[in-house]
């Protein structure tokens, strides 16, 4: 396709800018610009034409997805208009900032000229539609972002279009606004969507009803960093005028229960004793035994050990290893780009008959086969509670702060005892490296060697 024609795309641009413009054509007149919205727009009209001195087509900062839709625009003809529709596009957004900031800035000064200038056009601040910002807001991000982080933002952010509507103009929603929402958060129950008493109730209506256990502070205060960083986000795109939720979150519980923390030597001790002797007979499945031991022995996340393939435990030399990855099967997940890492394989746990087991299920794809993958938890659901709510009490070590994800904790605790450099730790369990030494001259990581030897130093 050669794609549109460039009077087509100039039309467009206009049209799409103008129309943005004339929808908040009273603002000014209301309302005024923060400094701080002010500098973000100064600043984004350079990047712009920084971004146009380079004749890049680039899509940083532009409204792609939003033009497209609103303008009629199908991914072929976009496509095939590369790069002269998103240069336009560019212009179109820099001269929209630029008309917002000189009306801006008009409202503060005076003009005392005897003949007023012909045809003043005061431009309005942007103030886009809930849901329509919510949306570009998605778009931009859920690339970057694991799915499960993209559905948690989804379903936080959610709250706002329920409790607003999708049509509120992000710049009539005010301080007092979002400390309505707060305590909205702060009488809301917990799992109200999957209780028929309340999930058909509006959100007005559910707050009201008695009875039900509400959300914890640590919840309402993932809602509200939620909320932070999307009207952040819609300060900077010229979307909104102000940013909201900033310092608002409530404090958190004094006894620090949630907190997770490591096990004790005696508690380690008895878990490793239980899992490799079994004298109860608490442990009846070979796929539990194995993923506990691989949690205490790895470090490793819960899902990262129940989703893996066979084909991710590797031998390098005389090293055996996991690789852990988000490659094969269609559902297998990492929590972040540092999740993606070889783990040498503990002596502890070859000594137990790790390998063997290993070999003992070649003829399936998955390691641990038995375990069924779900949408929400991956594939670690079963493992996690049989572990959580069988296994530790049973043990009579069961409390809130112990959970599988202790095991993680324990070997980050030992690995720091035993004098294991941090940014050698964080490269086992999946931590990112921080600093510039790490970040940049360190990019190649540690050797499978190094961590081996590193990770040798755990001791129950």
């Amino acid at each position: 396709m050669a794609g549109l024609r460039q009077a087509e795309i100039r039309e467009k641009v206009q049209t799409y800018f103008k129309e943005q413009l004339s929808q908040y054509d009273d603002w000014l007149d209301r309302r005024v610009l923060s400094r701080n919205a002010l500098d973000h727009v100064r600043e984004e009209i350079q990047d712009h034409e920084s971004f146009l001195g380079l004749d890049s087509a680039h899509t940083q900062w532009l409204p792609v997805a939003r033009f497209k839709r609103k303008m009629a625009v199908s991914d072929a003809e976009w496509d095939s208009s590369l790069p002269r529709i998103a240069i336009e596009l560019r212009k179109g957004r820099r001269d929209m900032l630029r008309a917002v900031l000189e009306a801006a800035e008009s409202r503060e000064r005076y003009s005392y000229a005897q003949t007023p200038a012909a045809h003043p056009a005061p431009s309005p601040v942007a103030s886009a539609p809930l849901g329509r910002a919510i949306e570009d807001f998605m778009d931009e991000h859920s690339r970057q972002w694991p799915q499960k982080t993209s559905k948690q933002f989804r379903a936080y952010l959610n709250i706002l279009i329920e409790y607003f509507g999708e049509d509120r103009l992000l710049g009539t929603i005010t301080k007092q606004d979002a400390s309505e929402v707060k305590k909205v958060l702060q009488a809301l129950p917990s799992s109200r969507k999957t209780k028929p008493a309340l999930k058909d109730l509006p959100i007005t209506e559910v707050i009201k009803v008695r009875g039900h256990s509400t959300i914890t502070p640590k919840t309402i205060n993932s809602h509200i960093d939620a909320f932070r960083r999307f009207f952040d986000w819609a300060e900077r795109h010229a979307h909104a005028p102000h940013r909201l939720f900033e310092g608002m979150k409530v404090p958190k519980a004094k006894d620090g229960v949630t907190e997770r923390k490591p096990y004790t030597k005696e508690q380690t001790s008895l878990i490793f004793s239980v899992l490799t002797r079994n004298p109860s007979g608490l442990v009846r499945s070979d796929s539990h035994r194995w993923g506990t031991l691989l949690g205490m022995f790895t470090g490793a996340r819960l899902n990262e050990i129940c989703q893996l393939e066979i084909a991710d435990i590797k031998q390098d030399g005389d090293i055996w290893f996991l690789d852990i990855t988000d490659e094969g099967d269609d559902t297998k997940r990492l929590k972040a780009k540092a999740s993606k890492r070889k783990v040498p394989i503990h002596s502890g746990l070859i000594q137990l008959g790790f390998l063997d087991f290993v070999k003992s299920r070649e003829k399936q794809q998955r390691l641990f086969h038995d375990y069924s993958y779900n949408r929400n938890g991956g594939y670690g659901r079963n493992l996690g509670r049989w572990y959580n709510e069988s296994f530790l009490p049973k043990l009579g070590i069961k409390e809130p702060a112990l959970v599988f994800h202790s095991l993680r904790h324990t070997m980050i605790t030992r690995l720091a005892q035993a004098g294991v450099p941090e940014p050698i730790i964080q490269s086992i369990v999946g931590h990112a490296r921080a600093g510039v030494t790490q970040e940049v001259y360190m990019r190649e990581g540690y050797t499978l060697h190094q961590l081996h030897q590193a990770i040798e130093k755990f001791q129950l």
